[in-house]
């Protein structure tokens, strides 16, 4: 097994430039009396990032320079019994708009709207000062990732920065484009988790494109719930689209095992009827209008313990929500596959979408199925409502790829953890790209921000 780096990526506590819907960027950076700083509510949300992070051990950390940046990471670090060092680095800076800062954002909207309107729908094509803005902000989250990533393989770090950069440093890793800079979002003091594979990051790349990376989680707020009163993220201000809650089923046994299941109707086990339980109580406060699942039993039976406490919604099922078809593989460890179509468990680790499974299904074939399914989905699910999906692993997977454009070969990208839910916004409306909220929450199942559950043979 490769070493695994590990990175807890956490944005500022709210500020005062936040409370007034400021623009505020990395404006006076020489100049601290200037600058933004934390408000008594961004305090407190330091304070209870820090007490979620107490347990962790972390081998260094890194933070921008900014002070809101500053103060959220003392706050962090303070509820360590051995906090690391730490490095204040400009490459965790904010993003760039000088034109705009201390202007609050309907300001900014009234006398640059041409602007304006290129940052809200066009990111990448932003000018300000005679600088592409987001360009410069993916270049800069590039140069941090080569710098640091080397210095620490194997290792736990620590990075608080802010949303801008925070969305850049996930985007540039993952393969996320600069037109797709809102597409992913970061709260005040969420938590975010990426884990890098390799026993030598120091090849990166120019374009990172030989990182081997997993999104384990993104922007993770439940452990700010008793300031915001909800175990979601917000919605964006102007939402004119639907939400769903994407969940993945509770374990089985052989998801215990490490066992193919793909199609064979394997049904939950007592720790997956357990992490059913928690997620429907993790839930029970999220008013839901409409639920989907597939009708395999493991998803089934996790939607229908979810629906217990919205007894008023009826459960609907789409066969092509149903995991992908492993063929052959069905029923199989890893090391019978291995010793009956040697080199294609290898073949299916590194390159999956160029797998066919023996009298099964090739990833193109599932992402073609979801994505017909996907469709109807948001389409039933009028503007302002809030749908449940439950599925399966594989599948998952494919939903949130084709959130961003991403073909099969990206199929590894993003975790799902049993039991684990993710909120996708389309904030603008079910005919445009959506908004990753949140991504994998599984704290609902542990005291952990890490994902406890089982890895599955997936």
């Amino acid at each position: 097994m490769p070493l695994i780096t590990r990175i807890v990526l956490v944005r500022h506590g709210e500020s005062t430039f936040n409370t007034n819907n400021m623009v505020q960027g990395r404006g006076n950076l020489d100049r601290p009396e200037l600058q933004s700083v934390l408000t008594e509510k961004g305090q407190q949300q330091a304070g209870l990032a820090g007490a979620a992070l107490a347990n962790l051990h972390f081998d260094a950390a890194y933070v921008s320079p900014l002070l809101r940046a500053r103060q959220t990471a003392e706050q962090i670090l303070a509820a360590s019994s051995s906090p690391p060092p730490v490095t204040f680095h400009e490459g965790l800076c904010e993003i760039n708009l000088p034109a705009w800062e201390g202007l609050t954002f309907d300001e900014v909207r009234s006398q640059f709207p041409d602007q304006f309107h290129n940052w809200e729908h066009e990111p990448h094509k932003l000018v300000v000062s005679d600088r592409y803005p987001v360009l410069d902000l993916f270049e800069q989250a590039k140069a941090f990732w080569q710098e640091v990533l080397p210095k620490h393989t194997g290792q736990t770090i620590l990075i608080v920065g802010h949303s801008g950069v925070n969305r850049a440093l996930i985007s540039t890793v993952i393969g996320l484009q600069p037109a797709q800079y809102h597409h992913l979002q970061q709260i005040n003091c969420a938590i975010s988790v990426l884990n890098f594979a390799g026993d030598n990051l120091s090849n990166l790349g120019s374009d990172l494109s030989n990182v081997q990376v997993q999104l384990e989680s993104l922007n993770l707020t439940s452990h700010l719930t008793s300031l915001t009163k909800s175990v979601l993220p917000p919605p964006r201000k102007v939402h004119i689209g639907p939400r769903i809650l994407l969940v993945r089923h509770g374990e089985t046994d052989w998801n215990r095992q490490k066992r193919f299941q793909g199609q064979i109707d394997v049904p939950l086990n007592a720790k997956g009827e357990e992490q059913a339980q928690q997620a429907a109580d993790f839930l029970a406060s999220v008013t839901l209008h409409k639920a989907f699942s597939s009708p395999m039993l493991r998803p089934k039976d996790t939607a229908l313990k979810i629906l217990t406490h919205h007894p008023e919604v009826e459960l609907e099922y789409f066969d092509e929500l149903k995991e992908i078809s492993h063929g052959l593989w069905e029923g199989k460890f890893e090391a019978e596959i291995e010793a009956e179509f040697a080199g294609e468990l290898e073949k299916w680790q590194k390159n999956p979408e160029i797998v066919q499974m023996p009298e099964g299904e090739n990833l193109q074939q599932v992402w073609d199925r979801v994505a017909e399914a996907w469709l109807q989905i948001i389409r039933a699910t009028p503007a302002g409502e809030t749908a449940l999906v439950v599925a399966h692993d594989a599948v998952n997977k494919a939903i949130l790829c084709q959130l961003f454009g991403f073909e099969p070969e990206k199929f590894w990208i993003f975790k799902q953890g049993n039991g684990g839910v993710s909120v996708i916004d389309y904030y603008k409306g079910y005919e445009h790209p959506p908004m990753l909220q949140a991504m994998n929450i599984t704290t609902h199942l542990s005291n952990s921000v890490f994902d406890q559950t089982a890895a599955g043979a997936l």
